[in-house]
């Protein structure tokens, strides 16, 4: 199936964001373009597979909507969490068992944008 919806989120320091993401949830880096200073104005991350967007704040790219907040289904929680641990994320929601059937986390990353990680994955009837 071909993605067809791609979280966009922006970051006061999109270098700094994109390293964080790397050495917390384990995403790649799959693009980055930069305008004539060497900034990046877009860059594209993927996890499983799946791409999010992300560029600075301000960039004329379109508005800052504000902190978002991104649910990514993985396979091993604990690893993921102790991974986010270990890189010092905030743990805003504590790594649990829920009443739907997933194991869960949410942390917060620099900018405020909400990253919950679990194993719940939604019903696509596919």
């Amino acid at each position: 199936m071909t993605q067809t919806v791609y979280p966009t989120l922006r970051y006061r320091d999109p270098e700094a964001a994109i390293y964080w993401l790397e050495r917390v949830l384990g995403l790649i880096l799959e693009a980055d373009h930069r305008d004539d200073d060497g900034e990046i104005v877009h860059a594209e991350m993927t996890f499983r597979g799946n791409r999010i967007m992300l560029g600075p704040v301000g960039s004329g790219e379109g508005p800052s909507g504000g902190p978002g907040w991104t649910y990514l289904v993985a396979d091993d929680i604990d690893g993921l969490h102790g991974q986010a641990v270990e890189h010092g994320a905030e743990i805003v929601i504590p790594i649990s068992d829920t009443d739907y059937g997933s194991r869960e986390f949410t942390i917060r990353d620099s900018d405020g944008h909400l990253w919950s990680i679990g194993t719940y994955q939604p019903d696509t009837g596919e």
